[in-house]
């Protein structure tokens, strides 16, 4: 038992010291900003789809609950005018087809950052010369995960339909039973969690130019999620109850937005960072696909990170590919 203590303290202190390596609060920053612009045609994106079951206005509603207990009310009245907003009809072919590229563009550029940040941290880029087969494999799957957001998002709203249903057909029957109201919250929670680790899964298997064992994965979610679970309720906590967006004005609430993703982009780049130790010391370690290749020194020290110490946490080089097709 002591070991295994000693050997997730030492897992844990090694990730911490990859996140400072890696300037894991530029990179937040970076994701931070180029979420601003790619927000309202995600939302827009991810209500559209949502909305082709429940309706636009039920997605909606999720969203700006989700967001009311994210940031408050102020920054929640935000994001819905940029829903509005973004959701504008335009006239004419050629508006609304200018219109709809503009939308799948600002909509898949945030996580076109992302996997840029994903890839840092796992000391992987692409090759030289790619070419445009590989941008556009990159905003397809950008648009994959946007669609997937969605669809977790009308799984929520399915389940959370089903639990309110059954909750008030329990409550028909027997009123006033703590442990029933405990036993769907239960539910509710460990779906949410599920939502969220499948959504970081999703996050770490395809963004990355890296070959990663779905194993690893799955553990790197799991411990991702727990902290952005706890992490979500302290930031909407300090959000929400603070008054940190009023010395800005009217930005205020744009404000409040940039720091919810930054402190959420540290928590999932920590996940990450996690993830990366884990499975280059306990796991099947990570390799760069074909299309990319392990980022030297060199380069690490022009963007002003330090040099990768080791590549499994014991000192050992990590390969720079795989010799045996393992996944």
């Amino acid at each position: 038992m002591t070991s295994k203590l000693k050997s997730a303290g030492r897992l844990l202190k090694e990730t911490y010291a990859e996140w400072k390596e890696d300037k894991a609060l530029r990179l937040g920053a970076a994701l931070s900003y180029y979420t601003v612009f790619s927000l309202p045609p995600l939302l827009v994106l991810v209500v559209a789809v949502a909305g082709l079951v429940f309706g636009a206005e039920a997605a909606r509603g999720q969203i700006v609950k989700e967001f009311q207990g994210l940031i408050g009310q102020g920054g929640t009245e935000t994001v819905q005018t940029m829903i509005a907003q973004a959701s504008k009809p335009k006239t004419g072919r050629i508006s609304t087809l200018v219109s709809v590229t503009v939308l799948l563009l600002g909509a898949t550029g945030v996580f076109t950052q992302l996997q840029d940040a994903l890839n840092t941290i796992w000391d992987v880029r692409p090759k030289p010369g790619v070419g445009i087969r590989y941008t556009l494999k990159i905003r397809a799957i950008s648009l994959a995960l946007v669609l997937a957001i969605a669809f977790l998002l009308l799984v929520s709203l399915v389940i959370s339909s089903l639990l309110a249903a059954f909750g008030g057909y329990i409550s028909s029957i027997v009123s006033g039973v703590p442990m029933v109201e405990a036993l769907l919250h239960g539910v509710n929670f460990l779906v949410s969690f599920g939502i969220i680790t499948l959504l970081f899964a999703l996050m770490f298997k395809t963004l990355p130019d890296a070959k990663i064992a779905w194993g690893d994965v799955w553990l790197g979610a799991a411990f991702t999620a727990f902290l952005f679970t706890i992490g979500k309720y302290l930031i909407g906590l300090y959000l929400g109850k603070s008054d940190v967006g009023t010395a800005y004005g009217a930005a205020g609430s744009l404000v409040l937005i940039l720091l919810w993703v930054f402190y959420s982009s540290q928590i999932l780049f920590f996940g990450a960072e996690f993830t990366q130790v884990y499975a280059n010391r306990y796991g099947s370690r990570i390799f760069p696909d074909r299309h990319a290749m392990r980022i030297g020194a060199g380069e690490r020290a022009k963007q002003g990170m330090e040099e990768k110490r080791g590549g499994d946490g014991d000192g050992r080089p990590v390969p720079e590919r795989e010799t045996e097709e393992r996944r």
